[in-house]
């Protein structure tokens, strides 16, 4: 089981300048809300983005983790 701070760690582990806020959707530690601000999404697709986070969250995604609500943002978006 991982709480939402074991999953900030992964994704600010993954994407070094990322802001990372996480919270637990249902109280079960499985489903998590996940915001990420990062100056490295600039120019990148939403799909890219989204493939970064998934890959920093690796086999937990498919295991622990069973569903996510991911928001991924430039610091202008973010403003």
């Amino acid at each position: 089981m991982l709480s939402t701070e074991d999953v900030r760690q992964l994704v600010a582990k993954a994407i070094a300048d990322a802001e990372v806020t996480v919270t637990d959707l249902t109280g079960t530690s499985d489903h998590f809300g996940i915001r990420v601000v990062s100056a490295s999404f600039e120019g990148k697709s939403l799909i890219e983005r989204h493939k970064l986070v998934h890959a920093a969250l690796g086999q937990h995604l498919t295991r622990e983790i069973h569903a996510i609500d991911l928001k991924t943002l430039t610091p202008a978006q973010a403003g």
